[in-house]
Protein backbone atom coordinates (compact mmCIF):
# COMPACT_ATOMS: atom_id res chain seq x y z
CA UNK A 1 0.00 0.00 0.00
CA UNK A 2 3.14 2.61 0.28
CA UNK A 3 2.03 3.94 3.54
CA UNK A 4 4.85 5.62 5.00
CA UNK A 5 6.00 7.45 8.46
CA UNK A 6 9.40 9.02 7.85
CA UNK A 7 11.05 10.83 10.69
CA UNK A 8 14.52 12.86 10.00
CA UNK A 9 15.91 13.99 12.72
CA UNK A 10 19.33 14.96 10.30
CA UNK A 11 20.24 18.63 11.90
CA UNK A 12 18.88 21.64 9.69
CA UNK A 13 16.46 19.20 7.84
CA UNK A 14 14.49 17.97 10.46
CA UNK A 15 11.02 16.80 9.11
CA UNK A 16 8.01 14.33 9.41
CA UNK A 17 6.50 12.33 6.39
CA UNK A 18 2.79 10.75 7.12
CA UNK A 19 1.39 9.49 3.69
CA UNK A 20 -0.93 7.16 1.89
CA UNK A 21 -1.27 6.61 -1.81
CA UNK A 22 -4.84 6.55 -1.69
CA UNK A 23 -6.39 10.05 -2.55
CA UNK A 24 -3.66 10.92 -4.78
CA UNK A 25 -0.75 11.21 -2.12
CA UNK A 26 -2.89 12.20 1.52
CA UNK A 27 0.15 13.80 2.81
CA UNK A 28 0.89 15.57 6.10
CA UNK A 29 4.36 17.09 5.61
CA UNK A 30 6.34 18.75 8.75
CA UNK A 31 9.85 20.90 9.00
CA UNK A 32 12.11 20.20 6.12
CA UNK A 33 10.08 18.88 3.36
CA UNK A 34 11.57 17.13 0.47
CA UNK A 35 10.58 14.53 -2.29
CA UNK A 36 11.76 11.11 -2.89
CA UNK A 37 15.37 12.16 -4.64
CA UNK A 38 15.32 14.05 -1.23
CA UNK A 39 15.41 17.53 -3.24
CA UNK A 40 13.61 20.61 -0.94
CA UNK A 41 9.93 21.16 -1.45
CA UNK A 42 9.18 23.74 0.96
CA UNK A 43 9.53 24.56 4.59
CA UNK A 44 7.35 24.95 7.06
CA UNK A 45 3.52 22.34 7.23
CA UNK A 46 1.37 20.94 4.26
CA UNK A 47 -1.42 19.15 4.28
CA UNK A 48 -2.44 18.10 1.03
CA UNK A 49 -4.52 15.40 -0.70
CA UNK A 50 -6.31 14.83 -4.48
CA UNK A 51 -9.23 14.36 -2.71
CA UNK A 52 -11.06 16.85 -0.21
CA UNK A 53 -10.18 18.01 3.42
CA UNK A 54 -12.36 19.27 6.31
CA UNK A 55 -11.00 21.47 8.86
CA UNK A 56 -13.50 21.11 12.02
CA UNK A 57 -13.97 23.22 15.00
CA UNK A 58 -16.68 22.69 17.08
CA UNK A 59 -16.01 25.34 19.57
CA UNK A 60 -14.20 27.63 16.81
CA UNK A 61 -11.42 28.04 14.04
CA UNK A 62 -8.85 30.26 14.41
CA UNK A 63 -6.65 30.66 11.12
CA UNK A 64 -3.91 33.34 11.48
CA UNK A 65 -0.23 34.43 9.68
CA UNK A 66 0.92 36.56 13.14
CA UNK A 67 4.18 35.05 13.78
CA UNK A 68 4.95 33.29 16.72
CA UNK A 69 8.72 32.46 17.36
CA UNK A 70 9.70 29.29 18.86
CA UNK A 71 5.87 28.26 19.60
CA UNK A 72 6.25 30.79 22.42
CA UNK A 73 2.56 31.98 23.69
CA UNK A 74 -0.83 31.14 23.69
CA UNK A 75 -2.67 28.11 20.87
CA UNK A 76 -5.27 31.05 20.38
CA UNK A 77 -3.19 34.32 21.02
CA UNK A 78 -4.89 36.92 18.92
CA UNK A 79 -4.49 40.29 20.06
CA UNK A 80 -2.88 41.45 16.69
CA UNK A 81 -6.56 40.07 15.28
CA UNK A 82 -8.98 41.71 18.32
CA UNK A 83 -7.53 45.08 17.71
CA UNK A 84 -8.17 44.83 13.69
CA UNK A 85 -11.91 43.89 14.83
CA UNK A 86 -12.11 46.77 17.08
CA UNK A 87 -10.74 48.98 14.93
CA UNK A 88 -13.08 48.10 11.75
CA UNK A 89 -15.76 48.69 14.74
CA UNK A 90 -14.30 51.66 16.09
CA UNK A 91 -14.93 53.19 12.46
CA UNK A 92 -18.10 51.81 11.70
CA UNK A 93 -19.28 53.52 14.94
CA UNK A 94 -17.64 57.02 13.85
CA UNK A 95 -19.28 56.87 10.16
CA UNK A 96 -22.70 55.63 11.53
CA UNK A 97 -22.88 59.40 14.00
CA UNK A 98 -21.91 61.22 10.48
CA UNK A 99 -24.83 59.37 9.02
CA UNK A 100 -27.02 60.05 11.54
CA UNK A 101 -26.19 63.90 11.57
CA UNK A 102 -26.63 64.21 7.97
CA UNK A 103 -29.61 62.50 8.53
CA UNK A 104 -29.36 59.28 6.37
CA UNK A 105 -29.33 56.32 6.74
CA UNK A 106 -26.52 54.26 9.24
CA UNK A 107 -25.48 50.94 9.51
CA UNK A 108 -25.51 48.18 11.80
CA UNK A 109 -23.66 48.52 14.49
CA UNK A 110 -25.13 45.53 16.68
CA UNK A 111 -24.08 42.73 14.76
CA UNK A 112 -20.77 43.71 14.72
CA UNK A 113 -20.33 44.07 18.33
CA UNK A 114 -21.97 40.85 18.57
CA UNK A 115 -19.84 39.37 16.06
CA UNK A 116 -16.63 41.01 18.01
CA UNK A 117 -17.57 39.27 21.35
CA UNK A 118 -18.33 35.91 20.06
CA UNK A 119 -14.55 35.93 18.31
CA UNK A 120 -12.68 37.18 20.64
CA UNK A 121 -10.62 34.24 22.65
CA UNK A 122 -14.03 32.12 20.61
CA UNK A 123 -16.26 32.58 22.92
CA UNK A 124 -18.51 31.19 20.62
CA UNK A 125 -17.95 28.64 17.71
CA UNK A 126 -16.89 31.05 15.08
CA UNK A 127 -13.79 31.36 12.33
CA UNK A 128 -11.33 33.91 12.79
CA UNK A 129 -8.97 34.60 9.75
CA UNK A 130 -5.80 37.11 10.34
CA UNK A 131 -3.14 37.75 8.07
CA UNK A 132 -0.52 41.14 8.85
CA UNK A 133 0.34 42.42 5.69
CA UNK A 134 -3.31 41.18 3.37
CA UNK A 135 -5.93 38.44 2.29
CA UNK A 136 -6.31 37.37 -0.94
CA UNK A 137 -9.60 35.66 -1.84
CA UNK A 138 -10.24 34.85 -5.60
CA UNK A 139 -11.71 32.31 -7.86
CA UNK A 140 -12.33 32.18 -12.05
CA UNK A 141 -16.04 30.87 -10.61
CA UNK A 142 -18.12 32.31 -8.71
CA UNK A 143 -17.41 33.87 -5.31
CA UNK A 144 -19.94 34.63 -2.57
CA UNK A 145 -20.47 36.52 0.54
CA UNK A 146 -23.81 36.14 2.69
CA UNK A 147 -24.90 36.52 5.89
CA UNK A 148 -28.22 34.47 6.64
CA UNK A 149 -29.87 36.63 9.12
CA UNK A 150 -27.93 39.21 10.46
CA UNK A 151 -25.23 42.01 8.60
CA UNK A 152 -22.30 41.81 6.55
CA UNK A 153 -20.49 45.05 7.58
CA UNK A 154 -17.51 45.81 5.21
CA UNK A 155 -14.74 48.51 6.79
CA UNK A 156 -11.61 49.45 5.53
CA UNK A 157 -9.14 52.64 7.05
CA UNK A 158 -8.97 53.94 3.49
CA UNK A 159 -10.35 53.50 0.12
CA UNK A 160 -13.11 50.81 -0.64
CA UNK A 161 -12.52 50.21 -4.41
CA UNK A 162 -15.15 47.74 -6.35
CA UNK A 163 -14.32 47.50 -9.85
CA UNK A 164 -16.75 45.00 -12.32
CA UNK A 165 -15.90 43.80 -15.62
CA UNK A 166 -19.93 44.02 -16.53
CA UNK A 167 -22.95 45.30 -14.90
CA UNK A 168 -22.73 46.44 -10.91
CA UNK A 169 -26.13 46.12 -8.97
CA UNK A 170 -27.69 46.50 -6.02
CA UNK A 171 -31.05 45.41 -4.16
CA UNK A 172 -32.13 46.15 -0.55
CA UNK A 173 -35.68 45.14 0.73
CA UNK A 174 -35.24 48.39 3.22
CA UNK A 175 -33.14 50.97 2.24
CA UNK A 176 -30.49 52.28 0.31
CA UNK A 177 -28.17 55.29 2.00
CA UNK A 178 -25.02 56.95 0.05
CA UNK A 179 -23.18 59.34 2.04
CA UNK A 180 -19.68 61.34 1.61
CA UNK A 181 -18.84 63.16 4.51
CA UNK A 182 -15.93 65.62 3.05
CA UNK A 183 -15.56 65.00 -0.70
CA UNK A 184 -18.34 65.23 -2.64
CA UNK A 185 -20.17 62.02 -4.58
CA UNK A 186 -20.49 61.43 -8.64
CA UNK A 187 -22.94 59.73 -10.40
CA UNK A 188 -21.67 59.27 -14.35
CA UNK A 189 -22.59 57.04 -16.98
CA UNK A 190 -19.94 57.31 -20.13
CA UNK A 191 -22.62 55.80 -22.22
CA UNK A 192 -26.26 55.43 -22.06
CA UNK A 193 -29.53 56.41 -20.01
CA UNK A 194 -29.35 57.92 -16.49
CA UNK A 195 -32.71 57.21 -14.68
CA UNK A 196 -33.65 58.33 -11.48
CA UNK A 197 -37.35 57.18 -10.04
CA UNK A 198 -38.98 57.66 -7.03
CA UNK A 199 -41.87 54.40 -7.63
CA UNK A 200 -44.35 55.49 -5.22
CA UNK A 201 -43.40 58.61 -3.08
CA UNK A 202 -41.71 61.93 -3.04
CA UNK A 203 -38.42 62.68 -5.15
CA UNK A 204 -36.52 65.88 -3.54
CA UNK A 205 -33.33 67.07 -4.86
CA UNK A 206 -31.33 70.25 -2.28
CA UNK A 207 -27.86 72.09 -2.36
CA UNK A 208 -27.02 74.84 -0.15
CA UNK A 209 -25.14 76.36 -2.80
CA UNK A 210 -26.31 76.31 -6.48
CA UNK A 211 -28.02 73.82 -8.73
CA UNK A 212 -27.74 73.84 -12.22
CA UNK A 213 -29.53 71.54 -14.19
CA UNK A 214 -28.50 71.83 -18.25
CA UNK A 215 -29.05 69.53 -21.77
CA UNK A 216 -25.70 70.18 -23.52
CA UNK A 217 -26.91 69.16 -26.67
CA UNK A 218 -30.83 68.51 -26.25
CA UNK A 219 -33.89 69.89 -24.18
CA UNK A 220 -34.80 70.25 -21.02
CA UNK A 221 -38.79 68.97 -20.13
CA UNK A 222 -40.54 69.74 -16.83
CA UNK A 223 -43.89 68.63 -16.09
CA UNK A 224 -46.25 67.87 -13.44
CA UNK A 225 -49.59 66.14 -13.54
CA UNK A 226 -51.38 68.64 -10.47
CA UNK A 227 -49.20 71.78 -10.15
CA UNK A 228 -45.57 73.30 -11.09
CA UNK A 229 -44.50 76.48 -9.28
CA UNK A 230 -40.98 78.06 -10.13
CA UNK A 231 -40.33 80.75 -7.00
CA UNK A 232 -37.48 82.88 -5.66
CA UNK A 233 -37.19 86.03 -3.65
CA UNK A 234 -41.52 85.62 -3.47
CA UNK A 235 -41.74 86.14 -6.74
CA UNK A 236 -43.38 82.93 -8.14
CA UNK A 237 -44.75 81.79 -11.54
CA UNK A 238 -47.84 79.11 -10.85
CA UNK A 239 -48.52 76.87 -13.58
CA UNK A 240 -51.97 74.60 -12.48
CA UNK A 241 -55.60 73.51 -14.13
CA UNK A 242 -54.72 75.27 -17.34
CA UNK A 243 -53.89 78.06 -16.06
CA UNK A 244 -50.66 80.37 -15.39
CA UNK A 245 -50.17 82.91 -12.36
CA UNK A 246 -48.01 85.20 -11.80
CA UNK A 247 -46.62 87.07 -8.62
CA UNK A 248 -44.28 89.24 -7.08
CA UNK A 249 -43.84 91.72 -4.70
CA UNK A 250 -42.11 94.14 -7.20
CA UNK A 251 -42.22 94.96 -11.19
CA UNK A 252 -42.87 92.63 -14.00
CA UNK A 253 -40.20 93.53 -16.97
CA UNK A 254 -41.24 92.30 -20.63
CA UNK A 255 -37.94 92.94 -22.58
CA UNK A 256 -38.51 91.51 -26.33
CA UNK A 257 -39.15 92.68 -29.93
CA UNK A 258 -42.23 91.42 -30.17
CA UNK A 259 -45.37 90.02 -28.18
CA UNK A 260 -48.73 88.56 -29.59
CA UNK A 261 -51.29 87.72 -27.80
CA UNK A 262 -53.22 84.64 -29.94
CA UNK A 263 -55.97 81.86 -29.01
CA UNK A 264 -55.94 79.45 -26.20
CA UNK A 265 -54.05 76.20 -26.55
CA UNK A 266 -52.38 73.47 -25.11
CA UNK A 267 -50.12 70.83 -24.91
CA UNK A 268 -49.68 67.22 -23.49
CA UNK A 269 -46.54 65.44 -22.47
CA UNK A 270 -47.09 61.74 -21.10
CA UNK A 271 -46.88 60.58 -17.59
CA UNK A 272 -44.18 58.02 -16.95
CA UNK A 273 -45.99 54.92 -15.45
CA UNK A 274 -44.01 53.47 -12.54
CA UNK A 275 -43.50 50.27 -12.17
CA UNK A 276 -44.52 47.81 -9.11
CA UNK A 277 -43.53 44.63 -7.89
CA UNK A 278 -45.32 42.95 -5.20
CA UNK A 279 -43.75 41.42 -2.21
CA UNK A 280 -44.30 39.82 1.49
CA UNK A 281 -43.11 37.63 4.02
CA UNK A 282 -44.02 35.20 6.03
CA UNK A 283 -43.44 34.02 10.06
CA UNK A 284 -43.44 30.47 11.59
CA UNK A 285 -44.88 30.42 14.81
CA UNK A 286 -46.91 27.43 16.68
CA UNK A 287 -49.78 27.15 17.87
CA UNK A 288 -50.05 29.38 20.75
CA UNK A 289 -48.33 31.95 18.51
CA UNK A 290 -44.52 31.54 19.21
CA UNK A 291 -42.58 32.32 16.48
CA UNK A 292 -40.39 29.11 15.90
CA UNK A 293 -36.77 30.20 14.76
CA UNK A 294 -34.13 27.92 13.14
CA UNK A 295 -36.39 26.00 10.90
CA UNK A 296 -36.33 24.57 7.06
CA UNK A 297 -38.66 26.30 5.03
CA UNK A 298 -39.11 26.00 1.12
CA UNK A 299 -41.12 28.96 -0.76
CA UNK A 300 -42.46 28.20 -4.45
CA UNK A 301 -44.23 31.12 -6.50
CA UNK A 302 -47.00 31.13 -8.99
CA UNK A 303 -44.30 31.94 -10.87
CA UNK A 304 -42.00 28.65 -10.23
CA UNK A 305 -39.12 30.53 -8.45
CA UNK A 306 -37.79 28.56 -5.53
CA UNK A 307 -36.52 30.15 -2.00
CA UNK A 308 -35.31 27.87 0.67
CA UNK A 309 -33.71 29.05 4.00
CA UNK A 310 -33.62 28.82 7.39
CA UNK A 311 -36.07 31.59 9.40
CA UNK A 312 -34.26 33.99 11.29
CA UNK A 313 -34.54 34.01 15.05
CA UNK A 314 -37.95 35.79 15.10
CA UNK A 315 -39.55 32.96 12.78
CA UNK A 316 -39.40 35.21 9.66
CA UNK A 317 -38.70 33.79 6.36
CA UNK A 318 -36.67 35.64 3.65
CA UNK A 319 -38.83 38.38 1.62
CA UNK A 320 -40.66 37.46 -1.40
CA UNK A 321 -40.78 39.57 -4.02
CA UNK A 322 -42.94 39.08 -7.63
CA UNK A 323 -43.75 41.06 -10.59
CA UNK A 324 -47.11 40.05 -10.30
CA UNK A 325 -50.09 39.47 -7.08
CA UNK A 326 -49.72 35.61 -6.66
CA UNK A 327 -50.09 32.62 -4.43
CA UNK A 328 -46.89 31.54 -2.42
CA UNK A 329 -46.81 28.08 -0.93
CA UNK A 330 -44.96 27.75 1.80
CA UNK A 331 -43.27 24.40 2.93
CA UNK A 332 -41.91 24.13 6.63
CA UNK A 333 -40.81 20.56 6.94
CA UNK A 334 -43.93 18.86 7.67
CA UNK A 335 -45.91 21.78 7.57
CA UNK A 336 -47.28 23.35 4.22
CA UNK A 337 -49.51 26.79 4.43
CA UNK A 338 -50.70 29.56 2.07
CA UNK A 339 -50.08 32.89 1.80
CA UNK A 340 -50.24 35.62 -1.28
CA UNK A 341 -47.99 38.77 -2.08
CA UNK A 342 -49.33 42.26 -1.77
Amino acid sequence: ANNKLRMEDKRGEEHIKLSTEYGGKTQLNLGHNVNASRELRGEGAELRTDDWISIRGGKGIFISADMQPQAQGKMLDMNEAIRQLEQALSLARSMAKAATAANATQGDISCQQRLNASLTDLTAPGMLLHAPDGIGMVSARALRIASGSESVGIMSGDNTDISAGQSFTVAAEGAVSLLSRNQGMQLLAAKGRVNIQAQSDDLSMNSQQNLDIQSSEGKVTVSANQELILACGGAYIKLSGGNIELGCPGQILLKSTNMQKMGPTSLDIASVEMPRGFGGGFILTDEAGVPQPSTPYRLTTAEGDILQGITDENGKTAPVNTSIPSVVKVEFGKVKIHGETE
